[in-house]
């Protein structure tokens, strides 16, 4: 079976992994999931991830989640852009999230960084989702 959004699916699994409180996930790799999973080590909302393959070959990325006191480090993660409905923002209209106690996750010319990042490059792009 195809899948039509394979971000919205890794965020799936995270989701779905915190809520069982699990240390791991595992995800099919992608260039772009990668990417995504960079932003959010470098903004402390996960420990890290590392390419590991599934029985078949397959390549898969292995994610380390990140809990404080028991409870998950992401409170709220969202798709924003989907496939069918592309989200795009100038670099003066990046929007915060929760007052920038949240990151959007945006993808520019330059790479997929942080709002805050955007904002200082001064680029915008597609908004990918938001974390809190």
């Amino acid at each position: 079976m195809s899948m039509n959004d394979p971000l919205g699916d890794m965020l799936t699994r995270i989701r779905n992994a915190q809520m069982r409180g699990k240390s791991t996930v595992r995800t099919p790799a992608s260039k772009l999931r990668a990417w995504v999973l960079d932003v959010l080590q470098d903004e402390g909302y996960i420990r890290g991830y590392e390419a590991a393959s599934n029985a078949a070959g397959h390549p898969e990325l292995e994610i380390s989640l990140k809990y404080y006191e028991g409870t998950p480090v992401i409170r709220e993660l969202k798709r924003v852009s989907t496939p069918g409905r592309r989200v795009y923002m100038g670099a003066k209209d990046v929007p915060t999230v929760r007052q920038g106690l949240g990151v959007s996750i945006v993808s520019t010319s330059k790479g997929v960084m942080s709002d805050a990042a955007a904002r200082t490059a001064n680029v915008g792009g597609e908004v990918l989702c938001t974390v809190f």
